[in-house]
């Protein structure tokens, strides 16, 4: 089996197990790699770019390297190319998971039990949830299925095409750590500069193949790709996050209901820009983001695996 035909078998592997298990339940690489992160943070924090520059490059440069050091000592294998390939591709994702936890949250909203749902919230989204009401903490779901579309489904997909186990590892370890860091917090606002801008910037292509697919899979979602075209266009760069930004336009578009507004993280309060010109999402505009999720994550491994695959045939 040639080299690339390993490396595509391993990343539909991947995505196989990620849909039939879900996130693997006990001793997750990647709960162990945000561990080892917050003790790095508390021997190096500083209020300084610098330190979060050596920070970033000693986590995600090192889980980069060990991967690739596996990727070489695997290459003219066949099997163990795939087996490699597949299981880093598999803990990276989260496709199912987000889709999950997208749907749980609207069955308690859709029940009444807005404190259930409260609880569940911190599941997917970072902003507090005590105050939220139904149509906020659907808002809240919809824009986190969207968000985490692209960095959970997209971006190791997008890197596994490109760089094989070495990419998705180096991906999800810069995604991580900007989840942990990269905030605009009096804390991390420069400390967390560099682990932000790595993920800006390795999120990019993921997050633009995922506006487009949304607006291609709309009417599977029964939405219009006309109008989540033209709404990932007129409010897509509105948006504070440049990845972000584009997925949840597109998804407001496909799904014909209004994003963006206040929220409130702490003490620290934003005010996002509306994004799209429908109603508040409801518990069914949940369900259905959480299906164009999924259709989404299908369409994007079937395209980049067949492009990877008629690159090789060249």
């Amino acid at each position: 089996m040639p080299r690339s035909r390993a490396l595509v078998a391993g990343l539909v592997a991947g995505v196989v197990a990620d849909r039939v298990l879900g996130d693997p339940r006990r001793w997750h690489p990647v709960a162990g790699f945000g561990q080892l992160a917050a003790a790095l943070e508390r021997a190096m924090w500083r209020p300084s770019r610098t330190a979060g520059v050596a920070y970033t490059i000693a986590l995600a440069g090192g889980a980069t390297a060990a991967a690739a050091w596996a990727q070489r000592r695997a290459r003219g294998r066949p099997a163990a190319e795939l087996l490699l390939t597949g299981a880093a591709t598999w803990v990276a994702l989260g496709g199912r998971s987000l889709a999950a936890a997208g749907r749980e949250l609207a069955a308690a909203v859709r029940s009444g039990d807005l404190e259930e749902a409260r609880r569940l919230a911190p599941m997917l989204v970072g902003r507090d949830p005590r105050d939220l009401d139904g149509p906020q903490l659907c808002r809240a779901a919809v824009e986190s299925v969207a968000e985490n579309t692209a960095d959970a489904v997209l971006g190791p997909l997008v890197w596994g095409v490109l760089a094989g186990p070495a990419g998705v590892v180096g991906y999800r370890a810069a995604n991580t750590l900007d989840a942990m860091v990269g905030h605009r917090s009096a804390r991390y606002r420069r400390f967390g500069w560099a682990a932000a801008r790595l993920d800006d910037l390795a999120g990019w292509p993921g997050a633009r193949l995922g506006a487009g697919l949304a607006c291609l899979a709309a009417p599977a979602v029964g939405g219009s790709p006309a109008r989540a075209w033209r709404t990932l266009r007129a409010d897509g760069r509105s948006h504070p996050s440049p990845n972000a930004g584009p997925m949840e336009a597109a998804f407001a578009g496909a799904l014909g209901v209004r994003l963006g507004g206040r929220n409130v993280y702490g003490e620290r309060v934003e005010e996002r820009p509306a994004l799209g010109r429908g109603p508040l999402p409801g518990p069914g505009d949940v369900d259905r983001a959480a299906r164009l999720s999924l259709l989404i994550g299908s369409a994007a491994t079937a395209l980049l695996a067949g492009l990877r695959w008629g690159v090789s045939r060249r």
